[in-house]
């Protein structure tokens, strides 16, 4: 499976951005989709993580209500609408999929396949 990701940019607080993370190659196996944020000199964190054949969707704390992940199967896309952004959502934002069926993956390690990343910058 081959993600890749685009829609990143420089914005400023309170603007708004749309991400998409493409899938292709057997996709048809993905259980799970998620973003994923690095800011510089930290970990990579999830930010949102999605059932691919589903609606369930999970936020971590700091983007609930700001933030909507989505997917649209018949395009192998996953979305990520970001609003209201803040100067702390700057980061490079990755995708990720896996096929394996976990409880709760929220670490890098619980995803197979990632894309390269766009870089999403909020300035104040």
């Amino acid at each position: 499976v081959q993600l890749g990701e685009s829609g990143g940019g420089l914005v400023q607080a309170g603007d708004s951005l749309r991400l998409s993370c493409t899938a292709s190659g057997g996709t048809f196996n993905i259980v799970t989709m998620a973003w994923f944020r690095q800011a510089p000199g930290e970990e990579r964190k999830v930010v949102a993580r999605i059932i691919w054949n589903g609606s369930t969707a999970v936020y971590t704390d700091s983007v609930k209500g700001r933030f909507t992940i989505s997917r649209d199967n018949d395009k192998n896309t996953a979305y990520l609408q970001m609003n209201n952004l803040k100067p702390e959502d700057t980061g490079v934002y990755f995708c990720a999929a896996t096929p394996r069926e976990r409880w709760r993956p929220n670490h890098p390690n619980d995803f197979d396949y990632w894309g390269q990343g766009t870089q999403v910058a909020v300035s104040s």
